[in-house]
């Protein structure tokens, strides 16, 4: 049975808890339970068995050293005006995630899976939106917009499924992959 699968980098504890507090409880904007909280590397969808095996083998020969990321600055993607995410930003080009995030992508190629032809910008999100006025948010974007939730080490990342519940997405650590050191 196919299972929905992405690669991510978890984000600790303290950094989740910092985020989740900035909450400005605003009408429409669903903030992200902390626990969710992540930095995708890549997302797959929903992947046969067969390719899922070839995908482990491939991600767990990925090699790299632990690094630090800064996660800075809050922002929001829109689609026709109307705000969508909320995110805050991660690394701002940083070498190394683009490293992992490249070598991620191969494995998946290797692997069978398509890539993902949309440009990539790193960030977690962490709040969603729905029938949100631009205007509602602005005072919060730009009160946050150099936010500095301070430096993260990247010794990790994780391959998790997801399940769609009617609660939200339920995801499930399958396998990790970790830096040599």
């Amino acid at each position: 049975m196919p299972k929905r699968l992405f690669v991510a980098i978890d984000i600790p504890e303290s950094t989740r808890q910092l985020l989740a507090n900035i909450d400005p409880h605003i009408r429409g904007v669903r903030w992200i339970d902390a626990a969710q909280m992540h930095l995708t590397l890549a997302f797959f969808g929903d992947v046969a068995e067969i390719i899922d095996s070839a995908l482990r083998e491939k991600l767990n020969a990925i090699e790299f050293g632990a690094f630090f990321l800064p996660i800075t600055g809050v922002g929001a993607f829109s689609a026709k005006g109307a705000p969508k995410i909320i995110w805050i930003g991660v690394g701002k080009a940083h070498p190394h995630l683009f490293q992992i995030h490249k070598r991620v992508h191969e494995a998946a190629l290797a692997a069978g899976l398509e890539p993902e032809l949309r440009p990539w910008h790193p960030h977690v999100t962490i709040a969603r939106c729905r029938d949100v006025a631009p205007q509602s948010l602005r005072k919060f974007l730009k009160a946050n917009e150099a936010l500095d939730a301070g430096m993260i080490r990247v010794d990790a990342f994780h391959l998790y499924s997801s399940e769609l519940t009617p609660a939200g997405p339920i995801h499930t650590r399958e396998s990790s992959v970790h830096c040599r050191e």
